[in-house]
């Protein structure tokens, strides 16, 4: 768990510390580690460390930014910095629990950001409850969190049940008369629950669900399956990660299947999903944030700039899981400075009439018992790769349009 100090200060006089933290965690060891500035405490639980050690970066690239820029002024006038911890939640959630008590305890956090992966963060919105702070989850898509009747807990990342609900949508757009589609999925709980969200969605918009089939985790063969698939289908969206979902492009291209569309989750976004060739042509997946999409912020830096400035500070492209967890901070500032205090009940009326384009996304909150906090802004982008001038694979993004940075191929066969 990493933690990160912010303080008040006042020119009158001696700052006065206040404590607030931001905790992310994810699954895997990471190590401990301590850095302080001056500042309010925002603490932090990673566990799987590359995908955690990105967004503790994240954190760490707004907060020093904020600093730079001479903090966060209140409305009395008192100036808000901020400073870093790390714990280490060994990805236990009773460990999680356990530190996260410890921080709005013993370091007197005033606010939190979760760990990594849905589980954990779930375990930590108990305690954020528990003790009346704000919490934002980054790393964190299932929806459960949000269904418990919390009111102090708001997601950043669009929810696993629309993880594909946006591909629909796309096709929608490029071939209104394409309504014959086949689910093919890996049989695990993450893509079971976005298939079946997936599912419901397609037929709510008029779509034919003519296949439905599951796969085992670790299916290599997927002939069985594809001589399952009618010939004069539509479009095939499924999935699951990213050996299968690299396995079953090959196998579908192979097979020389006529199928217009094709949306996979995971495994297409990778860069090394190229190396299938001309398999991957045409291919769509999901991603929360891609460095090329081109969305126009109202509020905080442009993609360019966020890359530059991650580049700068770490030598390398961040990721989408760095990208959250600096927007995570971009939420916390302008509910803070909307507030124009501390207070916690005045920085949870900010977040729930926030509605605001970052270089991320859209960011908003659902306010309502059934659902508070669920992000309901955001929209995964989709990217395909497709062929440039000299025939080279390259990944563009084609959804939503705002983001896009080519049209669709389409159809793809």
């Amino acid at each position: 768990m990493n933690g990160m100090d912010f303080m008040r200060e006042r020119t009158d006089r001696y700052p006065d510390e206040l404590h607030s933290s931001s905790g992310m965690g994810s699954s895997g060891h990471s190590d401990t580690s301590a850095v302080s500035q001056t500042g309010n405490k925002v603490d932090t639980a990673p566990g799987e460390a590359e995908n955690n050690g990105d967004r503790e970066k994240q954190l760490e690239l707004w907060m020093d930014q904020v600093n730079a820029a001479g903090g966060l002024k209140l409305a009395d006038g008192a100036v808000v910095r901020f400073e870093a911890k790390f714990y280490d939640d060994e990805s236990s959630k009773d460990r999680v629990q356990e530190l996260y008590t410890k921080l709005v305890n013993e370091d007197k956090a005033d606010f939190l950001i979760s760990p990594y992966s849905s589980g954990l963060a779930d375990a930590s919105a108990v305690i954020a409850e528990q003790y009346e702070r704000i919490m934002i989850t980054t790393g964190a898509a299932s929806e459960g969190t949000y269904q418990k009747g919390y009111t102090l807990v708001y997601q950043t990342y669009t929810p696993a049940g629309r993880y594909l609900t946006g591909a629909v949508d796309m096709l929608a757009t490029v071939d209104p008369n394409a309504k014959r589609i086949a689910i093919i999925h890996e049989n695990d709980k993450f893509s079971t629950d976005v298939v079946a969200a997936l599912e419901q969605y397609a037929t709510s918009k008029g779509y034919n669900v003519v296949l439905k089939e599951g796969y085992d985790t670790g299916t290599t063969d997927f002939a069985p399956i594809i001589n399952k698939i009618p010939a004069d289908v539509d479009a095939i969206l499924g999935g699951g990660h990213f050996a299968d979902g690299q396995q079953f492009a090959k196998a579908i291209f192979s097979k020389n299947l006529p199928v217009k569309f094709i949306a996979l989750l995971v495994a297409p976004p990778e860069p090394t999903f190229a190396e299938i060739g001309d398999a991957a042509v045409g291919i769509v997946g999901p991603s929360q944030w891609e460095p090329l999409a081109a969305f126009t912020p109202d509020y905080g830096p442009t993609g360019e700039e966020f890359i530059n400035a991650y580049k700068a500070a770490y030598n390398e492209e961040p990721s989408y899981h760095a990208a959250g967890g600096y927007v995570a901070g971009l939420i916390l500032q302008r509910a803070i400075e909307t507030a124009g205090s501390l207070d916690t009940q005045a920085i949870k009326a900010a977040l729930d009439n926030l509605d605001m384009m970052t270089f991320f996304g859209r960011i908003k909150f659902e306010t309502s018992p059934e659902s508070h906090g669920l992000q309901t802004g955001h929209s995964m982008v989709y990217i395909q790769w497709q062929k440039d001038a000299s025939g080279a694979l390259t990944k563009q993004v084609v959804w939503p349009l705002e983001g896009k940075t080519a049209d669709p191929v389409y159809p793809i066969r």
